[in-house]
C-alpha cells in the first residue's frame, strides 16, 4: 500500500537523496575540467553498476535472470538515465545551468499529471497541485528570476530539458513495477545502472573517443568515485526504497530539494554566500512540501473545527 503522505522515514530518505544528488553538482564541477560529458555520464553509471553488483553478491542477493526483469531494468535505465542524461547534457550546452535547474524542477508537475492518468492510487488533489506550484515558484526564486530572461531563446534546448523532466516522471511510474515484483531496492538499482551503462557505452565511445583523453588527475578520480558511488549507487538504492513505499509523485519532490542541497553544499564546502532570495525560496519550497504532504493543513482544519 502506497503512502499518500510520507512518514518521518520517507522524508528523511528524500532529504538524504537530495543531498546525494545535490552533491553531484560539486563532483561534476570538478570533472568537466578534464572529461567530456558523455564519458562522465557513462563512467558514472558504469562504476555504480560495478559497485552495486558487488554489493548484491556480498549481501547474499542475486540478480534475476528472467527476461521480464531485465526488460524492466533496461526500460527503467532508458527512462531514468539514458534519455534525461542525454537531453540535459545537450540542453546545457545551449542554456545556462540555472535555467536548466528550473526547467528540471517541473518534474513534480509532470509527475502529478502523469500519475493521475496512469495510476489508480496517486490521483491529483487540489492540495498536491497547489503545493507543487508553490514549490516550483520557490525553486525559480531561489535560483534567480534573472535566468528566466532567456526563456524565449534556444527553445529546442529548453524543450530538451523539459523532455528530460517528463522522462523522469515516466520513470517514476514505470519503476512502480519493481515493488510488485517483490525485489529488494538494491536489485532494481543495480539492474537499472547496469542497463544504462550498456546502452550509454557505445554512445560515449562514438562521440568522445575516451581512449584519446589524457590520464585524469587524482582529484578527478576522487570526484568520479564520489559521483558514481554516492550520487548514483547509494542514491538509487534510496530512490527505489522511497518509490516502493511513497510512490512516484512523492518521490519526484526531490527535484525541489536538490537545488536547496546544492546551494547549501556550495556554501558549506566552497564558501559561497547565501542571499536573501535563497532563504525566501527555501521557505516557499517548505510551504509547498507541507501543502503536498497535507497533514499540516488537515491539522489546521481540525483546530478551526474544534473552535
Amino acid at each position: 500500500m502506497l503512502q499518500k503522505s510520507m512518514g518521518a522515514v520517507e522524508w528523511s530518505l528524500l532529504v538524504g537523496l537530495s543531498i546525494l544528488w545535490g552533491g553531484s553538482f560539486l563532483f561534476n564541477g570538478i570533472l568537466v575540467h578534464e572529461l567530456p560529458p558523455f564519458t562522465i555520464v557513462t563512467a558514472r553509471v558504469g562504476l555504480a553498476a560495478i559497485a552495486l553488483n558487488i554489493i548484491v553478491r556480498a549481501t547474499g542477493h542475486s540478480m534475476p535472470r528472467d527476461r521480464q526483469a531485465w526488460f524492466a531494468f533496461f526500460g527503467m535505465g532508458f527512462l531514468n538515465n539514458v534519455i534525461p542524461f542525454l537531453l540535459i547534457v545537450w540542453g546545457q550546452t545551449h542554456i545556462a545551468s540555472g535555467l536548466a535547474s528550473i526547467l528540471n524542477a517541473t518534474t513534480p508537475l509532470f509527475a502529478v499529471v502523469v500519475a493521475h492518468f496512469l495510476t489508480a492510487d496517486e490521483k491529483m488533489t487540489g492540495n498536491r497541485l497547489i503545493g507543487v506550484i508553490v514549490g516550483f515558484a520557490g525553486v525559480a526564486l531561489m535560483i534567480g528570476p534573472s535566468v528566466l530572461a532567456s526563456l524565449g531563446s534556444n527553445v529546442l534546448a529548453q524543450l530538451a530539458v523539459l523532455g528530460a523532466a517528463f522522462s523522469y516522471s515516466l520513470a517514476g511510474i514505470f519503476g512502480r513495477r519493481f515493488r510488485r515484483m517483490g525485489l529488494a531496492p538494491i536489485i532494481p538499482a543495480a539492474g537499472q545502472v547496469t542497463g544504462s551503462a550498456i546502452m550509454l557505452l557505445p554512445i560515449a565511445l562514438f562521440i568522445d573517443h575516451p581512449w584519446t583523453l589524457a590520464v585524469p588527475s587524482g582529484e578527478t578520480w576522487l570526484a568520479l568515485a564520489g559521483l558514481a558511488i554516492l550520487s548514483t549507487a547509494v542514491a538509487y538504492v534510496l530512490f527505489f526504497r522511497i518509490l516502493a513505499t511513497a510512490g512516484a509523485t512523492n518521490l519526484m519532490l526531490v527535484t525541489f530539494l536538490i537545488p536547496v542541497s546544492a546551494i547549501l553544499l556550495g556554501a558549506l564546502v566552497l564558501g559561497e554566500s547565501l542571499q536573501p532570495k535563497h532563504f525566501i525560496g527555501m521557505a516557499l519550497i517548505a510551504l509547498g512540501l507541507a501543502a503536498i504532504d497535507g497533514r499540516l493543513l488537515a491539522l489546521g482544519r481540525r483546530r478551526v473545527t474544534a473552535q
